[in-house]
């Protein structure tokens, strides 16, 4: 089995990214490592940059490049353009870091020289070479694309920078049963109550952390989104029972700020810790899926279109711009499938 290591960072953080081949064997020995995380973003399992760890899987340390210094004030420039702009926090984070990336790799090269020929030669050497997820890829295109549009003079011709042919994946979906043992693993009311709004509701984590008080209206049964992702503001239904969840939760807790609060009163809930509790009811059931908390959004919108919700008001529920985001359900839905007979049973 051929795998690489490397030292990356993670949230300030330095980690040991493992690079291998899709198998399951390999996935199940990198899980069970003390402390191992997947990273989204990158496509990679990462491990605590630990002298043990270092010994395990060969890491020798090379030099840490940085970008130039007119790099780092092109970042910082980019950095300024998008506040302007009104991204929100985790985009500008996301592309400033990409674009420190991409910097970082011409060093030595004035920005106003960079080409499109050197978009492609950093897509060949860097992306490809330590094996990176096209989503990382199509990221640092955006990146790459956006910041480009601010500089007044450059040889990069943006309508042919090409983007990474998209992945087909289907959303990994949980089957009802699945999802209940997963719900009620916790005896703990806080933990069960913000895992049961996420299905219940087809939240995002970060969408279920920022919920306050006042955005759960019961006269109505909705719940508020503000400025969900892409700035979007949006309702979803309230079903008398997560309801009557919500209102035993809020009279133990009593929250004041933040819906969900961390140890801290007024702060809201780590997003990290809400993985950990996910990963302990997985445990507690017996489940082995490498679940996610986004595992239950997709479960949420799999299991309405399988009871005859029209596919356009599951694209409103879920926040999609586009219908054929959503339509992405119609291909993991077992509603038509379970009815075709196979040929099998007829020999």
């Amino acid at each position: 089995m051929n795998w690489k290591a490397q030292l990356i960072k993670r949230r300030g953080e330095s980690r040991i990214a493992i690079y291998f081949e899709k198998n399951p064997d390999w996935t199940d020995r990198i899980k069970q490592q003390e402390g191992s995380r997947w990273s989204q973003t990158l496509g990679v399992w990462h491990l605590p940059d630990t002298f043990e760890n270092r010994m395990k899987f060969q890491i020798v340390e090379t030099p840490i490049r940085h970008p130039s210094t007119e790099g780092i004030a092109q970042i910082e420039k980019f950095k300024h353009w998008l506040l302007s702009r009104r991204y929100s926090e985790s985009t500008i984070k996301t592309y400033t870091e990409a674009l420190k990336s991409f910097l970082t790799f011409y060093n030595e090269k004035p920005v106003a020289e960079i080409t499109n020929n050197d978009v492609i030669r950093y897509n060949n050497e860097y992306i490809l070479n330590n094996n990176l997820s096209a989503s990382y890829q199509n990221q640092i295109v955006n990146a790459i694309k956006l910041f480009f549009t601010t500089v007044l003079d450059t040889k990069i011709e943006l309508d042919k920078i090409h983007r990474p042919k998209r992945e087909k994946l289907l959303p990994n979906v949980l089957s009802k049963e699945e999802v209940k043992l997963i719900l009620n693993a916790h005896s703990n009311l806080k933990h069960k109550t913000m895992l049961s709004l996420i299905y219940a509701c087809g939240l995002r984590c970060g969408e279920l952390l920022a919920l306050k008080p006042v955005h759960i209206d019961s006269k109505r049964n909705i719940v508020m989104l503000k400025s969900a992702k892409g700035k979007k503001d949006r309702i979803a239904p309230l079903s008398p029972k997560i309801l009557e969840m919500l209102r035993d939760y809020y009279t133990i807790h009593k929250p004041t700020t933040y819906l969900f609060e961390g140890q801290i009163s007024g702060s809201p809930y780590d997003s990290r810790s809400l993985q950990l509790v996910l990963k302990q009811a997985l445990k507690k059931v017996g489940i082995l899926k490498p679940v996610t908390l986004h595992w239950l959004r997709h479960s949420f919108a799999t299991h309405l279109l399988e009871s005859g919700t029209d596919l356009r008001y599951i694209q409103e529920l879920l926040g999609h711009n586009s219908s054929k985001t959503t339509e992405i359900y119609t291909h993991v839905s077992t509603k038509s499938i379970q009815q075709i007979k196979s040929p099998f049973d007829d020999l």
